[in-house]
């Protein structure tokens, strides 16, 4: 733990445990991930939402080679990676006191490139297992080019902050006789009947698709 990933607002949120980040990131699907550009004597931030994997105790990043945030995140500079699951709406009786209930992780370092091409194969297919376990023994494997024209990036999970909130919503004691409603509305993804694509003919929905759920 560093400066920058000490929790100093509601620490007692704050979550140590590796194992813990572990789950938020197996389940997640989405990081955002933030830089700081240079062009032409300007400084500015950027974000973007990216589709990633975890191995192990990296997280795979990975994208055209063409991507300018790519290229400039594996000359080495400092890079900042978020990811939330949103659990629930927290609905107090006085409208400071309502929140959300989440498990959030953000992520600090410096990236590196995969290079070797049989590791960088490897990730590749972790791309696709994250997102739908089980559904790269059915697709076509990447070929050479393709493989050439993605650019994977590894950011190890050595400085990162993990906070939580769960439960119901802490109200003031004044506040208990409100004749307004309290309490959670729980969140998720709500997965909805596959949609098949019949172009090449029809084809049985294999049990990975018609039982995807998050995580």
């Amino acid at each position: 733990m560093s400066d920058r990933s000490t929790i100093k607002r509601k620490p007692e949120r704050g979550v140590q445990e590796k194992s813990e980040l572990h789950k938020v990131l197996d389940e997640g699907l989405v990081a955002h991930v933030g830089i700081i550009c240079e062009d032409e004597g300007k400084t500015y931030p950027v974000v973007i939402p990216m589709f990633y994997a975890r191995q192990e105790d990296q997280l795979l990043l990975h994208g055209s080679a063409a991507s300018r945030l790519l290229r400039d995140i594996k000359k080495g500079i400092e890079v900042c990676a978020e990811i939330t699951l949103l659990d629930g709406i927290v609905l107090a009786r006085a409208a400071v006191n309502i929140s959300m209930n989440y498990r959030s992780v953000v992520i600090f370092g410096k990236a590196q490139e995969i290079v070797d091409y049989e590791k960088k194969v490897e990730a590749l297919g972790l791309f696709v297992e994250h997102g739908i376990p089980g559904r790269m023994k059915d697709v076509r494997e990447n070929t050479e080019k393709e493989v050439k024209a993605t650019t994977v990036l590894t950011l190890p999970l050595d400085e990162y902050s993990m906070k939580v909130r769960t439960g119901p919503p802490i109200d003031d004691f004044g506040d208990f006789t409100s004749p307004a409603w309290a309490g959670v509305i729980p969140l998720g993804i709500s997965v909805g009947e596959p949609e098949p694509e019949i172009s090449g003919g029809e084809r049985s929905i294999p049990p990975y698709v018609s039982n995807w759920k998050r995580g």
